[in-house]
């Protein structure tokens, strides 16, 4: 679990629509949340990569990721959304957003998925996730694919699910 959010659940804080204050994470320049946005949900992902094995045309086999698969909970613990392929989260309030990456880090942990920041692309329902306009994924642990020498026509069509957690940091335009 990252050191932020570590602090946030020792605090008992629960970061609501409203906001309450608190700075956004420690980023990379590149993954920050445009000017104009605050913070307005944190979330603790685990759950897994999916990836499956297979080639394309004139391309080697390799380990594809098709989708995560995630449960998201907030700083007492309770689940508040669900993370899948799109990449999508629903909130338990039914609220949907689609993002799209925008901008990609290295992760510091070695065998980590990268940090990324996300543009929403769509909402659906009404609630929490209406409003967001940037994800952040950070602290991120695990996730990541196999080997390429382990993807090959005996193993092709197969999956891989890849264990990871993360936190997420959900923005929406200050009002």
């Amino acid at each position: 679990m990252g050191k932020p959010l570590v602090a946030l659940l020792a605090a008992g804080i629960t970061v609501a629509m409203n906001g309450c204050g608190i700075a956004p994470p420690d980023v990379p320049d590149s993954l920050k949340a445009p000017k104009g946005e605050k913070m307005i949900l944190v979330g603790h992902a685990t759950g897994v990569q999916i990836y499956v094995c297979q080639s394309g045309v004139n391309a080697p086999f390799a380990w594809i990721l098709t989708a995560p698969e995630a449960d998201l909970t907030d700083s007492s613990g309770k689940k508040i959304m669900h993370h899948f392929a799109g990449p999508t989260w629903k909130h338990i309030d039914r609220s949907e957003v689609v993002g799209k990456k925008v901008a990609q880090q290295d992760a510091p942990k070695p065998d980590a998925i990268p940090w990324l920041l996300l543009k929403a692309t769509s909402h659906a329902g009404q609630g929490v996730l209406t409003p967001v306009t940037s994800i952040q994924r950070i602290h991120t642990e695990g996730g990541t694919q196999r080997g390429a020498d382990t993807c090959n026509a005996s193993t092709s069509g197969r999956e891989f699910r890849s264990p990871y957690s993360a936190d997420y940091y959900f923005y929406a335009p200050k009002k």
